[in-house]
């Protein structure tokens, strides 16, 4: 199994980010830029800013200071083996050499901004404003930070990601032909999963069968929600994935519901994928048909002029008015994640909910964000009608007038 086309990255494309990192800085007023990176093998969401501007990989520090070139701080000489390697094979490399340090921690945040003389300046932070979903508080590790601001007392340290995001937000060309990419083998993962769903074969089957073919293209799957059943209202991973137990065996007449995460060069695409096994419930088409609507409605909200909120509530419309409500975001950005529409309120209208403590429902964030072209948004329309849900859906980019279906093969009910 393979594409025509593998895209990569050019040079271009790294001058085009390093040129953005400075003008972010010239418009947050500071004088240096520290983009702190989550760990490697981070699975859903990863906070990665780092590899935005190393194009290599996860898990470092990167620091740009004034009109220089950046200084990429990693956790251990594994990364510096990777990128002796890869100066071997003759692989298209961002960073220099003698930028890169083993010396991911607060001394060597310190000893590059005394370098530069920067102890009394303005520097802006990526890792001090929180990351919806998964980040609702800021990833910066405590006694990192603690350390910088020990050693920098008169250093003026400003979360940035805002700016960020909003810089980074509107695709350029070569990154949407990545995130094409990534679509595709999304695609090829959806289709693996309904060839593999019929009677008697399990959750892991189908979760195997998935991750395989995205596999296969070179894609990385770090990870898929799925849930199986005649229906219900629950969603994250596979229950056998966290907790020791046998993967449920498909029956006739069940809904295999899953969100299926693809990323290619740290591109993330997502795909809804809901498929009946045998005839369907009434209420599992009755669902269907909502999260269609959802999905029709959002996709006439997508175009520039409109808000994020505008097809949050676009969205929102067809469960209103059908008496429904959602289990999870209708709609949320991509690349970077950011905004997310809102969901759980209707958690309230299950019967064993009063059996729990504290509930809280999650409200949009991000509802004025202006849309623009470029950007990409997970439409992930989900709708629950007597106890059962259905999610649907894919990745959708806003172009100049109509946005553009990624994956209108999930944006429906499939039937094994």
């Amino acid at each position: 199994m393979t594409l025509l086309h593998v895209p990569s990255y050019s040079r271009a494309e790294r001058d085009r980010r390093w040129a953005l990192a400075r003008d972010l800085m010239e418009a947050e007023g500071v004088d240096a830029l520290i983009a702190y990176g989550e760990h490697e093998c981070a699975d859903l969401a990863p906070f990665a800013p780092d590899v935005y501007f190393t194009n290599d990989r996860p898990g470092s520090i990167v620091v740009f200071c004034r009109d220089r070139d950046p200084i990429q701080l990693t956790w251990a000489t594994l990364a510096v083996q990777d990128h002796i390697e890869a100066r071997r094979r003759g692989d298209e490399l961002w960073i220099e050499p003698h930028n890169i340090r083993v010396a991911k921690h607060a001394a060597g945040v310190v000893e590059v901004l005394r370098e530069h003389h920067l102890e009394q300046a303005a520097v802006g932070v990526l890792g001090l404003d929180p990351y919806p979903p998964f980040h609702v508080n800021p990833i910066m590790p405590h006694v990192l930070w603690s350390g910088v601001l020990a050693e920098l007392p008169a250093v003026t340290f400003k979360p940035v990601g805002l700016g960020y995001l909003f810089a980074t937000i509107c695709q350029s060309d070569e990154e949407l032909a990545v995130i094409r990419y990534s679509a595709a083998a999304g695609d090829a993962m959806a289709r693996a999963m309904l060839e593999a769903t019929a009677p008697g074969v399990n959750e892991a089957d189908i979760y195997a069968a998935g991750m395989a073919a995205a596999f296969r293209l070179g894609a990385a799957a770090p990870d898929m929600l799925l849930s199986s059943g005649p229906g219900f209202i629950s969603w994250g991973p596979p229950a056998w994935s966290y907790r020791p137990q046998a993967p449920r065996v498909i029956e006739e007449g069940d809904i295999v519901l899953a969100e299926v995460f693809c990323r290619f060069g740290m591109k993330e695409t997502q795909h809804q994928v809901a498929i009946a096994v045998g005839e369907p419930h009434p209420d599992i088409l009755a669902a269907a048909g909502i999260a269609r609507a959802a999905y029709d409605a959002g996709l006439k909200a997508a175009r520039p002029g409109n808000t994020f909120g505008d097809i949050v509530e676009a969205m929102q419309e067809p469960l209103t008015q059908a008496d429904s409500w959602n289990i999870h975001p209708l709609v949320h950005t991509l690349n970077p994640m950011g905004p997310v529409g809102g969901f759980g309120a209707g958690l309230r209208r299950v019967p064993e909910a009063r059996d729990y403590g504290r509930l809280f429902e999650l409200p949009t964030m991000g509802a004025e964000l202006p849309l623009a072209p470029g950007m990409t948004f997970a439409f992930e329309p989900n709708a629950v009608v007597g106890g059962r849900a259905v999610n649907i859906g894919g990745t959708v980019v806003i172009g100049e007038d109509d946005p553009t279906e990624l994956n209108p093969f999930t944006a429906r009910l499939l039937h094994a």
